[in-house]
């Protein structure tokens, strides 16, 4: 796509909403946050919305369901550190209190959309549709993955840092060749913006005007290494307009604005106006993985000033507020929350059945002959064991 057509698609876009095409792209000069910490509903003046940059509420039944999801993913990451400090699980890179930008990532989505997830977005792949099981069968490490991607239309959570968003650029590409009405959402954190991939994962999407959304989680932290030091930009959105691309920036401890920013952003890619980059603020409340010692790194009065601006208990505080959880509900919310959490430690707890002659299985569609040969090494060694 030439310059001169980049610039006339930005034109028609940015018509729609009034404005100029670098009001499109570039976030809006205040961050949307629609909820204050305590729960209550931010005057519409404070809310960072301007022209072009305006979201709706969603609605009380759409975030009741966020709600939902969003006590299951506390539940599922308090769970699942549990059963790594009982030796059930080899690694688990907590999201606690980032669990509200991947239940907007995930719900978002209509079921022929894709998912591209980082290793620490468990929640936003059981909010996709993934059985409890199979998300974590990577973390006790069975598998590489444990759930098929193309049934779930949710790519394998990698750990090598933004290839993913190669791979969502790729998968949108393809569907866009096809005629397919798919929008892809491509997750990464902050470290990654840093990477080579990261850039030519955006240039692509741009130049080829394709549905990716690409979600950056700015949890404050790459590991140990803080965003001041990664980057000088006014802030990560605005990266997105030296692409030819819409940023937004948005307060990703506040459930209702990610739903209705997320919303909006699935509408507009799947329209057919291009990618776009969310940035969504939020914070790693515990250490990277349970092998990090974050204490090294950051005070622990930083940590406990994001306490106060807690996704779940700010959401509850609405909801409470507006008459929509009885007793009845919360009960019922919180079982089910507990259903998933005791599947998981069912699960866990039962040996894992591995046979090591499967790693052989897996690795090229025509298996090589020095693969036959290394395969076929090691089950003599596992017969004469046996034997």
């Amino acid at each position: 796509m030439s310059a001169e057509a980049t610039s006339d698609r930005m034109s028609e876009v940015s018509k729609k909403f009034g404005i100029s095409p670098e009001d499109y792209m570039l976030p809006a000069r205040h961050m949307i946050n629609l909820l204050n910490p305590d729960g209550s509903l931010r005057p519409e003046s404070e809310q960072g919305t301007e022209p072009g940059h305006e979201y709706p509420l969603p609605s009380p039944a759409r975030l009741m369901e966020a709600y939902a999801a969003l006590v299951t993913g506390r539940r599922v990451n308090d769970q699942n550190s549990a059963l790594v400090r009982q030796g059930r699980m080899a690694v688990y890179p907590s999201s606690h209190g980032q669990e509200a930008c991947q239940i907007a990532a995930a719900l978002c989505l209509e079921e022929n959309d894709w998912l591209f997830p980082t290793y620490r977005d468990t929640v936003a792949v059981l909010t996709k549709g993934v059985a409890p099981m199979e998300v974590m069968t990577s973390f006790r490490g069975e598998w590489h993955c444990g759930y098929d991607p193309k049934a779930y239309k949710c790519a394998p959570m990698s750990t090598p840092l933004t290839t993913q968003l190669l791979h969502a650029v790729g998968v949108a590409h393809a569907a866009k060749l096809r005629g397919e009405n798919t929008v892809v959402v491509a997750m990464c954190g902050d470290g990654a913006t840093s990477e080579g991939d990261f850039h030519e994962a955006l240039n692509f999407a741009a130049v080829f005007n394709l549905p990716v959304i690409f979600f950056v989680q700015n949890n404050k932290y790459a590991i140990s290494v803080p965003l001041a030091h990664q980057s000088a930009a006014p802030s990560l959105a605005h990266k997105a307009v030296g692409y030819g691309m819409a940023g937004e920036r948005v307060d990703g401890n506040d459930l209702m604005a990610l739903m209705a920013i997320m919303t909006r952003a699935v509408r507009m890619a799947r329209e057919g106006n291009g990618p776009l980059l969310i940035e969504a603020h939020t914070y790693r409340m515990q250490a990277h993985t349970n092998a990090d010692d974050d204490k090294r790194y950051r005070e622990d009065s930083e940590v406990q000033a994001w306490i106060a601006k807690d996704p779940v208990t700010r959401m509850k505080a609405y909801l409470d507020d507006a008459g929509l959880l009885t007793d009845q509900v919360v009960a019922k919310i919180a079982e089910d929350a507990e259903a998933v959490a005791k599947t998981l430690r069912d699960g866990m707890n039962q040996d894992a059945n591995t046979d090591p002659r499967e790693l052989f299985e897996h690795v090229y569609s025509t298996k090589s002959t020095q693969l036959a040969e290394q395969q076929a090494l090691l089950a003599d060694e596992l017969d004469r064991e046996e034997a």
